[in-house]
């Protein structure tokens, strides 16, 4: 009897995983935003790096198969962002000269390894919204697309990927300080960030683009609307 209700609980969970994946999402984000936003509590703000851990386990139970290249792209995007940040708080050279505070947890020199995680996150967030719009313009407009190429339809997806990408750090940078998860040498964000920010998202989504496993994750859409309307309405409110 334990035993069928197992199976029947466990068949609904695969079944119904982008539902449960998204119910899981704005419960974290909903709650985490009325804590921090309306009741200024820092507990949820220390909680940040669990958000972004169970973040990145919702996207591994959404991605149906995972398999290797899934797991490579993982790997890679994962190593790449945190090298980036790492070489730029221990160099101030490539983003701007800025220091991690300890809210987001243990890391390398100053660098919190979830910073990594968060990359991940987001590139893949992003790699899936882009990648699904294109293809969805693809087949609403086939002609117009057979005319720019396979090749200039890519690389136009991975730019306006990466300036996605600066436009999500351009609205997380301010509730961020203020959170205490980053700072400024000099209290100003360098153009350098966002400089930064285009070319590490222009190799991390082309990576996204040339792996190929499978790109149909419907959650990953909704999770960077989420994200960015959680970072939105902070700054209008911290």
């Amino acid at each position: 009897m334990i035993g069928n209700g197992l199976k029947i609980a466990w068949s609904y969970i695969r079944h119904y995983r982008q539902s449960i994946a998204l119910i899981a999402a704005l419960a974290f984000h909903i709650s985490g935003f009325i804590a921090i936003g309306l009741f200024k509590s820092n507990l949820f703000a220390d909680l940040t790096p669990l958000n972004l851990m169970v973040c990145l386990l919702l996207i591994v139970y959404t991605q149906v198969p995972s398999g290797f290249y899934f797991w490579l792209f993982a790997l890679l995007a994962f190593t790449l962002g945190y090298a980036s940040e790492y070489i730029g708080v221990t160099t101030g050279v490539i983003f701007g000269d800025y220091s991690y505070g300890q809210r987001l947890g243990e890391g390398i020199n100053g660098v919190p390894l979830i910073i990594g995680v968060q990359w991940l996150v987001t590139m893949y967030c992003i790699g899936m919204t882009t990648f699904m719009l294109r293809r969805y313009l693809q087949s609403r407009h086939p002609e117009a697309s057979m005319r720019m190429g396979k090749w200039w339809m890519a690389l136009s997806t991975i730019s306006d990927g990466a300036l996605l990408a600066v436009v999500f750090d351009w609205v997380i940078e301010p509730t961020a300080i203020k959170l205490g998860f980053w700072q400024w040498a000099d209290g100003a964000i360098p153009w350098s960030n966002y400089l930064t920010w285009y070319v590490v998202s222009v190799l991390i989504l082309l990576i996204f683009h040339l792996l190929p496993f499978r790109k149909d994750n419907l959650f990953a859409v909704h999770l960077f609307l989420i994200q960015f309307m959680f970072f939105l309405l902070l700054r209008l409110v911290l």
